[in-house]
């Protein structure tokens, strides 16, 4: 079948205008997947691949052939940003076939959204929690808007299979199907699915529906990787040292630096000269350190500022300045900026990514190292791993670079494996429970119970919840005035869930802290939590500021501009790391082999590590004694078992061990004493793993793990048990345990 001869006759002739002599080997998969099947289909390919294209002309070709009486896409995004973004490209695909293209979300013209109420048709964009808000407020247009919706397109969905608010989306996807009475198909869309098989199953839970996943040979992927490491203060790993094994070499920084020289940052500000970069770090508090500090250099340089910064606190004004600065083939400004712009987001011709210390997913690393190599230059990422020089007196473990170790460990997973991190399909999500339930409420009014029970415990996200453990949060929410029954015995929306609900922040999932609007005069500059006293300093977009009044009532900071640099605080960042990248890391240090891609200070500050690691007999043992009765474990478990682990010590092996002083470097080692030998502690700890116990136990006396978002609303009871059993790796915990025998057993 010849896809081109296919596609619609304003398709071929936007092919033509755009001057593409071929279709790519994607766009032919994705037709074929569109035109042939009735299924949902799972595209996968590499970043500026072609994706989006891929999936719309066969979509917008068949709503040409056999027109919807209503809206016949909904394209769902995990950001604003990239629906604007893609609002240009389709808007200018569809406007000469008069297909409506509708931006919605909080930020989008709101007579345009009217418009589309009133006639509904062409395509919708919106984000997962703008969907929420429609569901509530306009239930009931929604067989009108949605009657005839014929597909539902999830871009970036890789970002969308690890938390709740992956589970939300697809869980607002079945109501609003159930309600519109539609059943379209389901076209989700990736550079990076670890496993599409899993992928492809979570895609299509409760469609009712097979995944067609196409297989095509895809462009050769060409990376230019380099990763160094820096002390931030002298010497470097390298400084007389010989015979140092063969490394990249690049120019270093100058010395006109300003008085709070790092020579990491430094580094990166040389390498940012005469280029478009952008400069990804791992928090929005990293980011405006990094950012301060580089603004620092360009003065103490006497060059023009020439860096701007992008993260989830930012006001729009600012973020869409740096958003538009990208787009300019022309310019020579770099970002700093988080995962806001690790998405889809068509930033231009971009020459080089540098990445501060290690991210915490193979996902994260491959979506970062995407936004570089478009337009047919190769991707380019640029590694600065930072730490500072151990006391002379440090034990052991703070002699190991754990963010180098990482780095290499999530570089090599993914050249040696292809391994992506898959999704997480084993959760017990009650605080989506509570969230899901008050929307239904909210949406459909009155319910009896089995009527919500049926609509609620049937969507897929719900699977592992039982009736019983539904009937106890519908008694605690009736108790705690969440949710009220009337006379006639339904239930409604209760007196402490209406200022719940009817809060714009309920729409969304993810976890937020309470934040307050900075101004600097009339222009505003973002939020920040916890502001300081008057008179203080915050940071924010990049600069530093002094605090001239803060209003609590409204939530307001007013600040005016000064010099200086200073962290910030945006609240708490989580990293979620899979084992696998722990047991690399194992690997990293255990082997001899050279990485291509290390520099001069990174090589020999990891042979540095190896050289500790042998010593220590680490490749032979998880245990190593520091003295007297000080150990440390190196368990190399990811995040969940390792804090499985962490627990089964305290609460399991605590008295027969005689352990104190347990202190976690999550998800890295623990350092504790105890009264028993090495080979005790190894017969103890395995002979416990071997007996059948309720991951209950793990859970503290009294403890209440709050982890998500609406857990403070479910409960206590229901939260321990959704941390113990959907949160706690334990199989992965017992297995790693069981695997030491004797503590002479290296990772296979």
């Amino acid at each position: 079948m010849n896809i081109f001869n296919r596609y619609s006759k304003f398709i071929q002739d936007y092919i033509y205008r755009s001057g593409w002599k071929t279709l790519r080997a994607v766009q032919n998969a994705a037709g074929d997947a569109i035109f042939n099947t009735d299924e949902n289909v799972l595209l996968t390919a590499s970043t500026a691949s072609g994706k989006t294209e891929a999936a719309f002309f066969p979509i917008l070709s068949l709503l040409e052939e056999n027109p919807s009486s209503t809206v016949g896409v909904l394209y769902i995004a995990p950001l604003k940003a990239l629906i604007n973004d893609q609002f240009e490209r389709l808007n200018e695909l569809c406007d000469e076939a008069n297909i409506l293209v509708t931006r919605w979300h909080g930020d989008a013209n709101q007579g345009k959204k009217r418009k589309v109420l009133k006639k509904p048709r062409g395509i919708i964009q919106i984000t997962p929690e703008s969907l929420e808000s429609l569901l509530i407020n306009k239930h009931m247009e929604i067989p009108s808007l949605f009657g005839d919706l014929r597909f539902v397109v999830i871009d970036e969905v890789h970002s969308l299979l690890r938390a709740d608010r992956g589970l939300q989306t697809f869980c607002l996807i079945e109501r609003l199907c159930r309600v519109a009475g539609c059943n379209p198909r389901r076209v989700g869309l990736s550079a990076t699915i670890g496993n599409p098989d899993e992928a492809g199953k979570f895609i299509s839970s409760g469609s009712g529906r097979g995944i067609v996943i196409p297989k095509f040979e895809g462009a050769k992927e060409v990376w230019r990787i380099s990763m160094e490491h820096f002390f931030k203060t002298p010497p470097q790993a390298d400084e007389d040292k010989e015979n140092i094994p063969k490394a990249l070499v690049v120019e270093q920084p100058t010395d006109t630096a300003p008085k709070t020289a790092d020579p990491g940052i430094g580094y990166i500000f040389e390498h940012t000269r005469g280029k478009k970069c952008l400069v990804f770090t791992n928090s929005r508090e990293e980011c405006e350190l990094v950012c301060q500090y580089l603004r620092n250099y360009c003065e103490a340089n006497h060059e023009p500022d020439r860096f701007l910064i992008h993260h989830g606190n930012l006001s729009a004004s600012y973020r869409e300045s740096a958003e538009e600065e990208m787009k300019d083939d022309d310019s020579l400004i770099s970002i700093c900026a988080t995962a806001t712009l690790e998405l889809g987001i068509d930033i231009g011709r971009l020459e080089r990514a540098f990445h501060l210390d290690a991210p915490f997913t193979v996902s994260g690393f491959l979506q970062r190292m995407g936004r570089t190599g478009r337009r047919n230059a190769p991707s380019e990422m640029w590694f600065v791993m930072r730490e500072e020089h151990p006391e002379s007196r440090a034990m052991l473990p703070v002699m190991i670079p754990w963010y180098l170790i990482q780095g290499i460990a999530l570089v090599q997973l993914y050249i040696e494996e292809r391994f992506v991190e898959p999704p997480r399909t084993d959760r017990l999500p009650y605080s989506l429970l509570y969230h899901q339930t008050m929307s239904t409420l909210a949406s459909h009014g009155e319910m009896t119970p089995a009527e919500l029970a049926s609509r609620v415990l049937s969507l897929s996200a719900f699977r592992r919840i039982t009736q019983e453990d539904y009937k106890i949060l519908l008694r605690h929410l009736i108790e705690t005035e969440h949710i009220a029954r009337t006379e006639n015995g339904g239930l409604i929306v209760g007196l402490a869930g209406e200022p719940v609900v009817n809060n714009y922040k309920f729409y969304a999932v993810f976890q937020e802290n309470i934040e307050y609007t900075v101004f600097a005069d009339s222009e505003q500059l973002g939020t920040i939590v916890n502001p300081p006293p008057i008179g203080d300093k915050i940071a924010i977009v990049g600069r530093v500021w002094v605090v001239d009044e803060v209003d609590h009532l409204h939530k307001k900071v007013y600040c005016s501009l000064v010099k200086g640099n200073i962290p910030a605080y945006f609240g708490d960042v989580p990293g979620d790391i899979h084992t696998k990248i722990l047991e690399r890391m194992y690997g990293v240090l255990s082997e001899n082999k050279n990485y291509p891609y290390l520099m001069r200070h990174a090589v020999c500050r990891l042979a540095d590590a190896r050289d500790i690691f042998k010593k220590a007999g680490m490749i032979s043992r998880p245990l190593v004694h520091l003295g007297g009765n000080m150990w440390v474990l190196f368990p190399w478990l990811g995040t969940y078992a390792f804090m499985a682990l962490e627990r089964f010590l305290k609460i399991k092996c605590v008295n027969s061990l005689g352990l104190k002083g347990v202190n976690p470097a999550k998800p890295y080692y623990i350092q504790f004493t105890m009264k028993v030998s090495e080979e005790e502690f190894y017969y103890i700890v395995c002979e416990e793993a071997k007996k059948e116990f309720d991951p209950m136990e793990l859970v503290y006396p009294n403890e209440n793990p709050i982890f998500e978002k609406y857990d403070e609303y479910v409960p206590e009871e229901l939260v321990r048990k959704g941390f113990a059993y959907g949160v706690l790796d334990i199989e992965g915990m017992k297995k790693r345990i069981l695997g030491w025998k004797n503590g002479f057993k290296t990772l296979e």
